[in-house]
């Protein structure tokens, strides 16, 4: 059994936020009384993640996904519970902790935006003491996985979004940190510049045995590096396990989707829901229950002169989304 590297107990976040009104005179009254909302962000988080794992951190928007990964790499102190990275406690900012572990956040810069990029790299290798052959080393297989070499002499500013994005996770990764958290790292890339992404950190993992904790919003994403998910709620803990088993308990249906010989003259409602699936709209689909799949694809054998049919599990935002809900 891999060793836990990441344990999270009972981990809660707390804030109070300003309020009032709109207006003039709500501004006035508030220099003298303000009024505050407490923001529950994270209550009483448990998980656990073995060395070597990728697992998709996922929840909608004001989760507290971003929250959690900013007290885990030590950016904020919690209001209750405990947590433990590579067994260190995050927010006492040990040096060799932050010689481990690094935070890559796809809406925000770490690069400084008016020089090149090799430039902030030689100040990431000052910063982190990386010994000269460890460095040049350490690049070689930055560059020979993200292609870096055509990009690192211009200034950030003149980086496309996926160029600039490379960047900023090879400058997160030149100390060889043991514990990549990373907070949407392909957000606004086109589906090259997400392919690119998603090939290198799954080829970086299986190189370095690296423990990723990754958030997205882009379900490619995580079908693509996790076997595991963990989806977070107004704060809480919803679900901790496989993607396939989260099928089998918030979603136990499948799509059954056929081509038939003259579609407009066949109705098959009489089989299961009839859904929309847009990106294959040369088929027909229905929901049914995944019990019923073996006898509901033989009754459409036998009645239609179906050309092709294929079985699939419903999209994975469909199955989140219930997450969310439950």
């Amino acid at each position: 059994m891999p060793l836990n590297t990441i344990t999270v107990e009972q981990l809660s976040k707390n804030y109070q936020v300003p309020e009032r009104e709109a207006g003039f005179s709500a501004a006035v009254r508030s220099f003298f009384k303000r009024k505050y909302k407490d923001v529950k962000a994270v209550q009483h988080v448990n998980f656990t993640i073995a060395q070597g794992e990728i697992v998709g951190f996922l929840g909608p928007n004001g989760a507290g996904k971003t929250t959690t990964l900013k007290m885990l790499s030590g950016l904020l102190h919690p209001s209750g519970g405990k947590a433990s990275v590579l067994g260190f406690i995050p927010w006492e900012l040990n040096p060799n902790y932050l010689r481990s572990m690094t935070l890559v956040m796809g809406q925000r810069n770490r690069l400084s935006w008016d020089i090149p990029a090799a430039d902030s790299f030689l100040l990431n290798q000052a910063i982190y003491r990386i010994p000269d052959d460890e460095y040049k080393q350490t690049y070689k297989e930055l560059d020979e996985l993200l292609e870096l070499e055509p990009l690192i002499k211009k200034p950030v500013r003149n980086l496309s979004l996926g160029e600039r994005m490379k960047c900023e996770i090879a400058a997160g990764l030149l100390h060889r940190p043991k514990v990549l958290f990373l907070d949407e790292p392909t957000i606004g890339l086109d589906i090259t510049g997400q392919v690119r992404i998603r090939e290198f950190l799954r080829e970086y993992n299986k190189r370095t045995g690296a423990t990723i904790l990754l958030t997205s919003h882009y379900m490619a994403d995580v079908t693509a590096l996790c076997e595991r998910i963990i989806i977070i709620h107004q704060g809480r803990l919803k679900y901790d396990g496989g993607i396939n088993d989260l099928s089998r308990k918030i979603a136990p249906f499948k799509l059954i989707g056929v081509m038939l010989a003259d579609a407009d003259s066949h109705d098959l409602s009489g089989y299961g829901t009839q859904v929309q699936n847009e990106e294959d709209a040369d088929k027909k689909y229905i929901q049914v229950k995944a019990e019923d799949v073996t006898r509901i694809t033989s009754r459409l054998l036998a009645d239609l002169p179906i050309h092709d049919i294929t079985i699939t599990d419903p999209p994975i935002e469909d199955i989140i989304e219930q997450a969310f809900n439950q």
